[in-house]
């Protein structure tokens, strides 16, 4: 339903990734169904999402990745600015609280989407404690990723958690053949195991290496492709290297749709994910899942792979063993994969539940 005139201003940190495709495709959505919205932001998530379109504003906000405090008290008075919004709908636990302590006593109505839960301790697992306590208190409406997270919010005190709908943008495969996939790849006939992920400490990527291991002498002669980027990929290459590991780290790629289609299964070792993009586009694409059984992959997956505790590389290395080893259970996972895929929401289910939780907000 259109709702011309309706003022929403989304709020977002620091983004190289899912998030900033997240808000880009809720703004301009809702751009098109009549909406005036505002999109709050580093300059740099301008210059990689390109938010501004028609019907589309940016607000420059220096919203960084970690506490910077006169950065944050910038930020804080500048969306103070957003007051006059019928909804502000922050994106990320540090935005969210900032926008929080921006608003209070405005009466704008805050909607926080949480897309990530913390995975570190010490003085970083500390200030994202008292960042969920702003959130819980003062946001209006939070939305969650997964049902974990959910939990903890309504336990910090949390008034009105809801799911959050997150999908995937639409891949496109580019034509090629399976075996002009491979042969690019350098990957013969080899079974490949797939990881799409940044490399960093939350993708547990240390049990994928661990399981790659075991798996070294199997007879399928797995190959493991790692797609993505980040900062510990020296350190992965080199425990790689030692142990002469049938482990590749491809970088950033634009042909996941293509990876995914020649993969025997997606791997996902995660220490936690919310509704990660690349088990929704593995399910599209028909591709088994095994992953680790952490926060909202284990509803997103359902019967379409196998889940194993997370740190237990044993434990993913058997999944694997089995994947490998039976095509029936191959099959059948790829089969319970296109099922749920097409049951998985889209943008408009995503744009949908948005503008009706805004509605919500105002009929208060």
């Amino acid at each position: 339903m259109a709702e011309t005139g309706t003022r929403v201003a989304f709020v977002l940190g620091t983004s190289a990734g899912g998030v900033g495709r997240h808000v880009a495709m809720l703004a301009g959505g809702l751009a098109g169904r009549g909406y005036r919205v505002v999109v709050a932001g580093p300059p740099s998530t301008e210059e990689s999402f390109r938010f501004t379109r028609p019907g589309v504003r940016f607000l420059p906000v220096p919203i960084s990745d970690r506490p910077r405090p006169a950065g944050d008290l910038r930020a804080v008075r500048a969306l103070r600015g957003l007051r006059g919004a019928h909804a502000v709908h922050a994106h990320g636990l540090r935005a969210g609280a900032l926008a929080a302590l921006a608003l209070t006593g405005t009466g704008a109505p805050l909607v926080v989407t949480l897309h990530n839960a913390a995975t570190a301790g010490g003085a970083v697992g500390a200030v994202h404690r008292v960042l969920e306590h702003i959130v819980a208190r003062r946001a209006d409406r939070v939305l969650v990723v997964s049902p974990d997270l959910g939990e903890r919010m309504a336990a910090l005190g949390a008034r009105d958690v809801a799911a959050a709908v997150v999908p995937a943008p639409p891949l496109a495969a580019s034509g090629r053949t399976a075996e002009e996939i491979r042969a690019g790849l350098g990957a013969g006939d080899r079974p490949i195991l797939l990881t799409v992920a940044r490399l960093a400490q939350q993708k547990g990527l240390e049990t994928l290496l661990g399981a790659a291991a075991r798996l070294a002498a199997d007879p399928s002669r797995a190959l493991f492709l790692v797609a993505g980027d980040g900062p510990l990929r020296q350190e992965l290459q080199r425990r790689i290297d030692r142990e002469e590991l049938p482990v590749r780290l491809l970088g950033g790629r634009d042909d996941v749709a293509d990876l995914l289609g020649v993969a025997r299964a997606l791997v996902v070792p995660s220490r936690w994910e919310g509704q990660p993009l690349s088990v929704q586009e593995a399910l599209r694409a028909g591709t088994p899942v095994v992953a680790t059984e952490v926060g909202g992959i284990p509803p997103m997956v359902g019967g379409a792979g196998l889940l194993v505790p997370y740190g237990d590389a044993a434990a993913l290395a058997g999944a694997l063993a089995r994947v490998l080893a039976d095509g029936a259970l191959a099959r059948r996972l790829a089969e319970q994969a296109s099922r749920r895929g097409r049951e998985l929401p889209g943008e408009e289910e995503a744009l949908d539940a948005a503008a009706e939780a805004y509605r919500d907000l105002r009929r208060r």
